[in-house]
């Protein structure tokens, strides 16, 4: 699905985990973004499940505009490829892809098949 990366040694030795920011587009109209904000305030026990069963410990959305921004924590295990194929063996998670799907749009830079592109990083108060 998408590389790993840089995430800071210093968070991983203390709390063993991988942190990953993430950017995409909505279409770009007020009620199909209404909507889509509204699928994820009732998200099915079952798209949770998948989520956590993959290694992610927390998953946040953030907006502005049309442009979503996701930070996912998660254990030192977790793999996005990992993560793919379990979400491909789920027909649950498909059909809410799909649905997802109908509201995304992909930033005009991210890879053929990839939807959320990762984030690099490019300053960090602590590493300076």
């Amino acid at each position: 699905m998408c590389c790993i990366l840089d995430w800071s040694a210093t968070n991983r030795k203390k709390l063993d985990m991988k942190t990953f920011y993430l950017a995409l587009d909505l279409v770009d109209d007020p009620v199909r973004i209404q909507e889509y904000e509204e699928h994820h305030k009732k998200v099915a026990p079952e798209i949770l499940k998948s989520i956590t069963d993959s290694g992610i410990t927390n998953m946040i959305l953030y907006r502005t505009g049309n442009r979503l921004f996701m930070i996912i924590e998660a254990e030192d295990h977790f793999d996005f490829e990992e993560k793919s194929k379990m979400d491909a063996s789920n027909p649950k998670v498909q059909t809410w892809e799909a649905l997802m799907d109908t509201y995304q749009q992909r930033l005009p830079w991210s890879a053929e098949g990839d939807k959320w592109v990762l984030m690099k990083e490019i300053f960090n108060l602590k590493k300076q």
